[in-house]
């Protein structure tokens, strides 16, 4: 099962802790996912906050056993994910800049964040 979430707005000291108690609650519902997707087509805005909050998903997706994907990233993303160093934790090798998101064949779930 694929759990995708879409994160829209701005991801920052308001909203991550509402992002990543999504997440959470998401993975604790539905046991064993393959893949937890993040799709940042609507992102406009991320701070060191937001960073943090997809490093505890990174995290909490890891021990469920679930691959992360950061999808649809914009270019300011990606910069501030080499600016901290964490590009190739968070995403390692396999995730090019333009990742699109897989076919449906799990749960979606829209997680606004504005």
């Amino acid at each position: 099962m694929t759990l995708t979430f879409h994160v829209t707005g701005e991801l920052d000291y308001d909203t991550s802790g509402d992002l990543v108690h999504c997440v959470v609650e998401h993975i604790d519902r539905h046991p064993g996912p393959r893949e937890v997707r993040l799709d940042f087509r609507a992102l406009t805005w991320i701070d060191s906050s937001g960073l943090s909050a997809l490093l505890m998903i990174h995290r909490r997706a890891g021990a469920a056993g679930a691959e992360l994907r950061l999808d649809n990233r914009p270019g300011f993303l990606d910069d501030r994910l080499r600016l901290t160093n964490v590009l190739e934790h968070l995403i390692g090798c396999a995730q090019p800049l333009d990742a699109g998101t897989p076919e449906a064949d799990g749960d979606a779930t829209r997680a606004g964040v504005t």
